[in-house]
């Protein structure tokens, strides 16, 4: 530090910001709260660890531990979309293991971790505020694992947490619990064990007022029923850790920073825009002779020509304001086709499925191959078969675990 000084760099140059005796007292207090799930414990807290981050929190079940940071530039980004990083890492020291590969070290991100990182995305990205174009990262670390109890929910609700005790716009919180079937039981955060023998195997993430922000879903063969109730009990325990997490944040003393500037268009623009393309948008959005390619040429059209009528009015404007304005529109128009019409853009109802055709044993030399095609959308696949020699563990958690 007293090299840059020297030079005549200060922390300023640094782009960081001061972390005040205030912030140091406040964040050194280590707090936690404890969520009653079933017959066991969801642990969250704060204060201990990654004190330089905006917010953090480490989630505990059973002997399972998840530590999430979120961070977030004061300056806007460039991008014209929500610029925002979720990165779950799990390593095999969390099991107590050193690394199976050749070269006994942590290599590249494994698919588990890649679709982790989505499942907390998805739970998450849709609670900031319109317009915000800010660089945010969320880093969810692995601490430990006890072969009992999966990590993926801790990491979603670690995620809210650290958004939530931070100062990072956000409209949370959020919590997420996993739905088990076992033996025709509802099981809230099964084992691996209970999950071993489950039907159902439901990650839900609800926010305040028992509402679904995110679903993710594999079942063998359960009742229409069965499954509504799994989502309606596992809002319900979800709303069980929002209650815990706003507990958290009133003791932390959190109070969120007013971003510079939000990347919205105004009220005004909006509604001229509504009245220069609701009409033509409706109209493209019900023409069910259009596929996928000719609807999104007709509606393009209609965005160049609104966007130049728009400028006119609005020579002011920001680039960014006029998209935004036809955007929030045709928004509006495709949402209200589904819930108040119950028709989506190619004509479906909300129940019907594309013509779906299948194609096996396309190319003779493979040991397998396959054509699926569901409406405009294909998925060519081909089975190679080898020795189990030439198999590898993609999870190192599985794997250190067995």
């Amino acid at each position: 530090m007293r090299h840059f000084l020297l030079r005549g760099f200060g922390v300023a140059g640094l782009n960081v910001r001061h972390c005040h005796q205030s912030a140091w007292s406040r964040h050194g207090a280590v707090r936690k709260v404890e969520v009653d799930l079933g017959e066991r414990k969801l642990e969250i807290s704060t204060g201990k660890l990654a004190r330089f981050a905006d917010g953090s929190a480490v989630v505990q079940l059973g002997d399972t531990s998840v530590m999430v940071t979120a961070v977030s530039r004061t300056k806007p980004a460039s991008a014209q979309f929500m610029p925002l990083v979720v990165d779950y890492r799990q390593k095999a020291a969390a099991a107590g293991r050193i690394p199976t590969n050749h070269l006994r070290r942590e290599l590249g991100t494994t698919d588990t971790e890649i679709l982790t990182s989505r499942l907390i995305d998805r739970s998450i990205r849709p609670l900031f505020p319109a317009g915000y174009f800010y660089d945010t990262q969320v880093v969810c670390n692995l601490l430990a694992v006890d072969g009992v109890n999966d990590p993926d929910v801790l990491a979603i609700n670690g995620a809210s947490a650290a958004l939530t005790l931070s100062d990072i716009p956000w409209n949370g919180p959020i919590g997420a619990v996993r739905m088990g079937l076992v033996d025709r039981e509802f099981v809230v955060n099964p084992t691996r064990k209970e999950m071993a023998s489950s039907t159902l195997n439901l990650v839900v993430a609800g926010a305040p007022h028992s509402q679904v922000v995110m679903m993710e879903a594999a079942a063998d063969n359960v009742l229409q029923q069965d499954f509504c109730h799994a989502i309606k009990l596992g809002v319900k325990h979800t709303q069980q850790i929002i209650l815990g997490l706003q507990q958290l944040a009133r003791e932390h003393g959190v109070s969120k920073r007013t971003p510079a500037k939000l990347f919205t268009a105004v009220p005004e623009m909006v509604e001229h825009a509504r009245q220069l393309a609701s009409d033509k948008i409706y109209a493209v959005f019900t023409d069910f002779s259009h596929d996928k390619i000719s609807r999104d040429e007709a509606i393009n059209e209609v965005r160049l020509v609104t966007e130049t009528q728009i400028k006119e009015k609005y020579p002011q404007a920001e680039s960014y304001e006029v998209i935004e304005a036809f955007n929030t529109v045709s928004k509006e128009i495709f949402r209200n086709l589904v819930l108040n019409e119950y028709r989506r853009c190619d004509g479906r109802d909300l129940t019907s499925l594309r013509d779906i055709s299948c194609d096996v044993d396309i190319f003779k030399p493979l040991h397998g191959s396959a054509l699926f095609q569901r409406g405009q959308t294909q998925v060519l696949c081909t089975v190679t078969f080898d020795s189990i020699e030439s198999s590898i563990k993609r999870d190192p958690i599985t794997t250190a675990l067995r």
